[in-house]
């Protein structure tokens, strides 16, 4: 039996973590630890989300919460040397991007345990962007990549990573292909907010680099109210502080529908019900993507190039002007090449693992 330790702590990590955990249980050699940083402590943030997705309990909560990126990053390396000690993994995979993704790095290549990357190889290409960061520390420790796109691959062989490098396909879209059903079911958030298809738009805004500006948010906020549509707006934690914080309110027109954080499920049903969605999360971007809804991003760049060359996706940054201008001349395009993968990432990557280890501690 071979050990694998799971480093999480945010929501967009329960929604890779969950579709990994169900193929390694499908598998007879594996047992799996799942550390939760506590990055993500909010309920509908962290808790919820757990339960909404079947996952296991985490056997671990480090309770990091909202500190500086510094304090995170001790709090996380402190806690995890206890824990990598105690168990002793074979291998440990980490998620994505932010804190915990590297702290959990770090702590994998000093502990002198294999370390996996899922969503390896994504690029900004601009340091300034704490996200990129992060990328950049976690694969300069990696041994196993597994990357979501053909961009990725790209990047990784460009920076002369080439062992252990594997072109997976992204396993966030795993969970949608698997709960289709759920999906559907969730459709009801239609009815409950006055909504018919088509006929609103989905939005998202949580980056810091759009909620520690005032300018950005007000551009952003216009922008979005001057479309004229229903908008239903999910606000992360960070934006309603910022809105309150910046008194935005006034730049929340009628027409819009402001939500807590909302279930993945119900936030699927209204991604693929939208008109559009206007949003600077990678998530949604991918998501979108794959529920073939076209996206503005109100991000001044992004990782998931594919969506953006196929012309499912379209940057607008933090600007009135062109949110409005590409909100009206939005169209379907013609083609979809399911870029992003195909449903099977997650097997993927469990018998890379597999062949992997058996190799290593034949």
């Amino acid at each position: 039996m071979y050990k694998i330790l799971h480093i999480v702590g945010n929501r967009p990590h329960f929604i890779k973590l969950a579709p990994v955990s169900r193929a390694i249980h499908l598998h007879d050699s594996f047992t799996e630890v799942i550390v939760h940083t506590g990055q993500h402590y909010d309920q509908m943030m962290s808790a919820h989300f757990i339960n909404e997705l079947s996952l296991p309990k985490p056997d671990y909560n480090l309770q990091v919460g909202s500190l500086s990126p510094l304090k995170q990053f001790s709090k996380i390396l402190t806690g995890l040397e206890e824990i990598i000690e105690q168990e002793l993994p074979d291998i440990i995979l980490v998620y994505g991007d932010t804190n915990s993704t590297a702290a959990g790095a770090i702590a994998a290549a000093k502990s002198n345990i294999t370390l996996a990357h899922v969503e390896s190889g994504l690029r900004e290409h601009n340091k300034s962007i704490p996200e990129e960061v992060n990328k950049l520390l976690t694969d300069a420790v990696t041994d196993l990549y597994f990357t979501p796109t053909q961009t990725g691959l790209e990047n990784l062989l460009a920076e002369g990573k080439i062992k252990g490098v594997h072109l997976v396909g992204d396993v966030g879209l795993d969970l949608i292909y698997q709960s289709s059903e759920k999906i559907k079911n969730a459709e009801y958030i239609l009815d409950q907010n006055g909504l018919q298809s088509k006929e609103y738009i989905f939005m998202t805004c949580h980056r810091a680099s759009n909620t520690s500006s005032k300018e950005a948010m007000v551009e952003i906020l216009t922008g979005a109210s001057e479309l004229g549509k229903k908008i239903f707006f999910p606000a992360h934690p960070r934006t309603i502080k910022t809105i309150e914080e910046f008194e935005l309110q006034n730049f929340l027109a009628d027409n819009w529908i402001i939500s807590k954080p909302i279930g993945f499920f119900e936030t699927q049903a209204l991604i693929k019900n939208a008109e559009f969605c206007l949003t600077d999360s990678g998530g949604i971007i991918k998501e979108a993507y794959f529920h073939r809804t076209p996206a503005i991003i109100v991000d001044k760049q992004t990782e998931w190039v594919e969506t953006i060359n196929e012309s499912w996706n379209h940057i607008a940054g933090p600007s009135k002007s062109k949110i409005v201008h590409l909100a009206d001349n939005l169209s379907i395009p013609k083609k979809h090449n399911n870029s992003l993968g195909d449903g099977k990432a997650s097997n993927k990557i469990v018998d890379i693992i597999f062949t992997y280890l058996k190799d290593k501690l034949a």
